[in-house]
């Protein structure tokens, strides 16, 4: 349980972003970081039931979501002091983050079965618990790596509004739970920079696959479906064009503008710097499809030769091409692939570390 694991309650909402926010003025971002910063503090416990005792091997997932009612207990109780209000096979209950959040776990439970050949979040049929509507006007969502649960606010200003009602936020936090299973990527510098950027790619891929979306006709935002109209530009980032998704959006597309910043800001910029991997990726797409370059993005990730907890840039795309080496002469991705790969390495300004 390393202290890292714990990172993750930072929120799809970055620091700094919040920050920024509340240095113009927004109430509910200033309340917001406050809420963050003691969350962190919390300890949290695996919720239990009669039907979500035992992982089940080859089962499918049950999904329950909760209801914290605009509350914020999340301290270790039972089922975390709040109810089940939707589970596996239950109708419609006509709250909208209750649904999304129903919907769209399903969606994503889906895409990772069907593209990645992955028995839900850890492999093996986990079942997934959401809690929806924490808070008063609490404007962030993440995913808790102690108790595995996913936890929603309402996000009722007027910068950022309901965070589960985003498909790619909802993929985007699950993503987490999928890289905590995997390698347990240590969330600062490089390491926490692809973390975040494995969620990114997720995100985009099964929002993509939902929408009926490709490479090409995609918008490549991320967080634009939970930004208001006080926020100040279109998106929290944009993996076609880092840099250009607010107003004042330093994220770098390449090496050579890589931030070099010390842990207590943004985690030595995992939400920043990730725009190199995530321009990696787009480009990627592009070329041989987003669901092929999310299932080679996948593969590479599985393998701990490569992807360490200390992971670093150049460790994750060796891996990307390992991986693409091994898929194209099985016939699973198409023969261009590790000509693509490497090309788009070098457009980013990331070398390989050795020459394959």
């Amino acid at each position: 349980m390393g202290e890292h694991k714990h990172e993750h309650k930072d929120g799809f909402i970055p620091q700094y972003l919040l920050e920024k926010l509340a240095k113009e003025g927004s109430r509910e971002a200033a309340e917001t970081l406050v809420k963050t910063a003691d969350l962190k503090e919390k300890k949290t416990v695996k919720p239990t039931s009669e039907v979500s005792v035992m992982n089940r091997v080859d089962e499918k997932p049950v999904r329950f979501i909760y209801d914290c009612e605009n509350k914020e207990d999340l301290d270790g109780k039972p089922v975390l002091g709040n109810k089940i209000v939707r589970g596996e096979g239950d109708p419609l209950t006509g709250d909208v983050d209750v649904d999304s959040a129903y919907d769209y776990s399903g969606q994503t439970l889906k895409y990772f079965k069907e593209v990645l050949n992955r028995n839900s979040i850890d492999g093996r049929g986990m079942d997934i618990h959401f809690f929806v509507n924490y808070g008063k006007d609490f404007e962030n969502a993440f995913w808790d790596p102690e108790s595995e649960i996913m936890v929603f606010g309402d996000g009722k200003g007027r910068e950022l509004v309901g965070f589960a009602r985003s498909i790619e936020v909802v993929a985007h936090e699950m993503a987490h739970g999928v890289t905590q299973h995997l390698n347990h990527l240590k969330y600062t510098f490089q390491s926490g920079a692809l973390n975040e950027h494995f969620s990114d790619v997720i995100g985009a891929a099964v929002q993509q696959r939902v929408k009926g979306q490709t490479a090409e006709t995609a918008d490549w935002l991320v967080g634009n479906e939970i930004v208001g109209p006080a926020f100040p530009g279109k998106a929290l980032r944009s993996m076609k064009e880092p840099g250009t998704a607010y107003e004042g959006d330093i994220q770098p597309s390449h090496m050579d503008n890589y931030l070099d910043l010390p842990i207590t800001e943004d985690n030595g910029g995992v939400h920043l710097n990730s725009g190199i991997p995530n321009k990696a990726f787009f480009l990627v797409a592009l070329e041989i499809g987003t669901d092929p370059a999310a299932f080679l993005w996948y593969t590479a990730w599985k393998d701990r030769n490569f992807i360490k907890p200390n992971a670093q840039f150049r460790d994750a795309f060796e891996s990307i091409l390992n991986s693409a080496q091994t898929l194209t002469s099985q016939g699973k991705l198409p023969t261009n692939a590790v000509n693509v790969v490497k090309n788009v390495f070098r457009q980013v300004g990331i070398n390989s570390l050795v020459t394959v």
